[in-house]
């Protein structure tokens, strides 16, 4: 039985299918005809762009962030895809916040619906700081197939952890 620790918490049926498909060698094929090739945002200044152009469609009245940038430091096992953080700096009289969104470095290889599913969720903290009902929907509301990318990213990074461990 395959571990799958990117996917603990889906239900025992949804966990046998990827065993399975990981089993017979045939998860990554049935993801990249799924999600076929790579994005194009490979920089951190690209990476900002990106974000930012997302941010001005679904939430203009949310600050902007003032980083965005890749990050070698993320490690998915340990549950972060990305990060978003809020630091706050007296400057004189006045408290300054600002905002930084990382992500983690392996989604440069990865599909673009999945490195704008991590953007999605990070720019849904610039509202909602808990993974609750509001948050989900207002993720929903900026990628109405969050549910379904989120857990196939899940998959994705289970079958490259299988690849690397064969």
């Amino acid at each position: 039985m395959t571990d799958l620790p990117y996917l603990s918490g889906y239900p025992e049926h949804l966990l046998d299918s990827v065993r399975a498909l990981i089993a017979r060698g045939e998860l990554g094929a049935v993801l990249a005809r799924r999600y076929p090739g790579r994005h194009e945002v490979q920089t951190d200044r690209a990476l900002y762009q990106y974000v930012a152009e997302i941010k001005q469609r679904y939430l203009k009245h949310a600050p902007q962030p003032a980083k965005v940038l890749y990050d070698n430091q993320q490690h998915p096992v340990k549950g972060t895809l990305g990060t978003n953080t809020f630091v706050a700096r007296v400057q004189g009289g006045k408290l300054k916040t600002k905002n930084e969104i990382r992500v983690a470095s392996l989604f440069r290889d990865a599909p673009e619906p999945f490195l704008r599913m991590i953007v999605v969720h990070e720019l849904a903290h610039l509202k909602e700081k808990d993974h609750d009902k509001a948050f989900y929907q207002l993720c929903r509301h900026m990628e109405p197939d969050y549910h379904q990318l989120e857990f196939d990213l899940r998959a994705w990074l289970s079958w490259r952890e299988a690849e690397a461990a064969s």
